[in-house]
């Protein structure tokens, strides 16, 4: 018969398992693991030692309010010779004697989230479980160190904003393991509609990536819940700030956690996936953010977009279909075998709330597989994902008598889709993942798939004339400068032509703002093979107010056959540069060592700047917080505005310092630093 183990204490060990199960950046002060994983407890005994074969422990483990064995929020178990890592299992690794080395594991489907384990009926611990991806046997599960570096472990990124002729790039400060992210992460599931309906189905569910994908698609947005943004796509920020004004998440979910879950205003699209993103690496979830320039929001399902203009070449409502300058979501990796296989790997998940899915405001996961395949059955969401990167546009002219009349017009959605490179700050290209070669023989079968109408014939251009729209290579906010309307003869005939040529300024997602410039010549006249180039200037005194903060001019060239009538659309979005912030490391880069940072920004604009301000994040180096610093003196024209912040990191390595400038004239322009701190 086998005596119980007489328990006085035990020792979790938590700096050496928190750095075994890669979970020490969130501190050592409690025990954090990875399921599927074994972690030590050192059990100290009142009485006795520990007999192989002669002594027993009951243990048990308990996670969410109602736990229950069938939903595998409640587990019972034994000491067992050695550990079985596919349930709940204990077994002693240490040689008799009254100090016992007791490993303990989770099954790599173990829900995720805070449990409380009862060692011998006489005390209990507390812990919390997160998914593994370095565990073959969870959903989760990456083969490659490096993109798990990358995906799971870095706390900083790159987003790609600007515009698919011109990527530009947005640093963030992810943050996943600063103080306090992990706990706002855990009440982020504890304050989901499903959890408060019937918390134990709920806490079962936290074993299944694919479910708390969903919960953090619509719980990152408020729409339904109280989630953790409130977005606004207007130029209204009264009662809370721009989302431009973000640099980081850290910010944001201590924010919400702090004033008792209500949200924070105010959130786009880049911002919500960003916090998605942030929460998904904090459960260990490997993520990232992705970028989709000229992305399609189909509002009714049919896979095609139908856009209208006046006749002067500029937009009309008529619709609600938009065509966005970009849209950002995030991709999660985990096997699906919910659905056939073949459509393991990266999933798109979109917590920026667009249309309900299931009545409620959230999309996904779905995988990119399904997507590239027009496999649009697959959960969930897949047709608009679909139509993001690959739905047929359709331009059509509104009359001043009332009539409509379909413009040729050669828009392309889903362009450059684009995410971090591992391990560097480079773009990489990934529209391959989601779409086939733009006419290829694949892309071709993928829509017939989906029930989709032939782009090849929709896209047809006129032949005949050509319109396209070229800029400069440098277009920086505060000078002036050309765009060009080229026209082409392509026929063997003279043409004569009216060309309108306009410009206004526009946010990312498309919304137009106010007119910067416009054109109309009534006689274009083309001889065979002949081009035109006509210019369209841009005066900063004309675009200043009509500028938005994404510095975004919607570009669009109408062309009018006098003989035949038929109308070509050319559009093109253009991003207007920011000035460079200089940013200057002083002083030696170690682990807590005081540091200064010198920042440096040259007023590009014909007019001074007041209320200066800059502001500093970055993960393990700023303490969780932002530092700002606020200039005393008004900034003129060619003027350099210059201020030091001190900041002390808190760990080694190569981290990212995340920089922001702010004033009356020029708003949220943003830089980073790479920076290497030593030990």
């Amino acid at each position: 018969m086998t005596q119980a183990l007489d328990i006085s204490h035990w020792d979790l060990q938590c700096e050496f398992n928190n750095t075994d199960h890669r979970t020490n950046l969130n501190g050592v002060d409690r025990l954090i693991v990875r399921r599927g994983q074994p972690f030590t407890v050192s059990v100290f005994l009142r009485s006795g030692v520990y007999q192989p074969g002669d002594s027993s422990l009951h243990c048990s483990v308990e996670t969410g309010p109602h736990p229950y064995d069938q939903y595998g929020t409640r587990a019972s178990f034994d000491l067992s010779a050695n550990i079985n890592t596919s349930c709940w299992s204990s077994a002693v690794t240490s040689p008799p004697g009254n100090t016992v080395a007791l490993s303990i594991c989770s099954p790599p489907d173990a829900p995720i989230g805070r449990y409380t384990m009862t060692l011998g009926g006489v005390g209990q611990f507390e812990f919390i479980l997160l998914f593994n991806p370095w565990c073959q046997g969870d959903w989760v599960y990456m083969d490659n160190e490096d993109n798990l570096k990358e995906y799971v472990l870095s706390q900083d990124g790159i987003i790609f904003r600007g515009s698919y002729k011109r990527p530009i790039q947005t640093a963030w400060n992810f943050g996943q393991f600063e103080t306090g992210i992990l706990d706002a992460c855990l009440r982020i599931l504890d304050m989901n509609p499903k959890y408060l309906r019937n918390p134990g189905k709920d806490c079962s569910g936290r074993r299944n990536p694919i479910y708390v994908c969903r919960v953090l698609s619509a719980m990152v947005n408020c729409n339904d819940d109280k989630g953790v943004l409130l977005g606004n796509w207007t130029d209204d920020y009264d009662g809370g700030v721009s989302p431009l004004s973000w640099k980081g998440s850290v910010e944001i979910l201590q924010n919400w956690d702090r004033n008792a879950c209500q949200p924070v205003r105010f959130g786009q699209c880049w911002v919500f996936a960003a916090v998605a993103c942030s929460v998904s690496r904090a459960l260990g979830i490997p993520c990232r953010v992705t970028t989709n320039y000229l992305s399609a929001h189909d509002t009714n399902n049919n896979l095609v977009i139908e856009r209208y203009i006046d006749e002067d070449g500029q937009s009309t409502r008529g619709s609600r279909d938009m065509v966005w300058n970009y849209h950002c979501w995030v991709e999660s990796w985990m096997t699906r075998p919910d659905l056939k296989s073949g459509f393991d790997g990266w999933q798109a998940f979109d917590p920026t709330p667009q249309e309900k899915s299931q009545g409620v405001y959230c999309c996904g996961p779905v995988p990119l597989k399904a997507i590239k395949e027009g496999e649009l059955v697959f959960k969930y969401d897949a047709p608009f994902v679909f139509a993001e990167v690959n739905a047929d546009v359709l331009t059509f002219m509104k009359k001043k008598d009332g009539s409509t009349e379909k413009v040729t017009s050669s828009v392309l959605v889903g362009q450059k889709i684009s995410t971090k490179s591992v391990g560097s700050d480079a773009r990489e290209d990934i529209t391959h993942l989601y779409k086939y070669p733009e006419g290829s023989a694949e892309e071709r079968e993928a829509f017939e798939k989906a029930n989709h109408q032939n782009k090849l014939l929709q896209q047809q251009e006129n032949q005949g004339l050509h319109l396209t729209i070229k800029v400069t290579s440098e277009m920086r906010k505060g000078c002036d400068f050309d765009v060009f309307a080229v026209v082409t003869n392509n026929t063997s005939s003279d043409k004569k032509c009216r060309l309108k040529f306009g410009s206004r300024g526009v946010s990312y997602n498309g919304k137009l703002g106010k007119n910067c410039g416009f054109k109309d010549l009534l006689n274009v006249e083309l001889s065979p093979g002949g081009e035109r180039r006509v210019p369209l200037r841009l005066n900063y005194e004309k675009y200043c107010d009509a500028l938005t903060e994404d510095n975004l001019i919607r570009l669009a060239a109408l062309l009018i056959d006098s003989t035949t009538g038929e109308a070509t659309l050319a559009l093109r979005n253009v991003v207007l540069d920011n000035p460079e912030i200089k940013v200057r490391i002083l002083g030696e880069p170690k682990q807590n060592r005081k540091l200064a940072a010198e920042l440096t920004l040259q007023n590009p604009l014909p007019k001074s700047l007041e209320n200066c301000c800059f502001s500093i994040e970055g993960a393990n180096l700023t303490g969780g917080h932002v530092i700002t610093e606020r200039l005393a003196s008004t900034v003129g024209p060619g003027e350099d505005a210059k201020v030091k912040i001190y900041f002390t990191p808190t760990h080694s390595g190569v981290r990212k310092l995340v920089v922001d400038f702010d004033s009356n004239n020029l708003c949220h322009v943003q830089g980073y630093r790479n920076v290497i701190i030593g030990k």
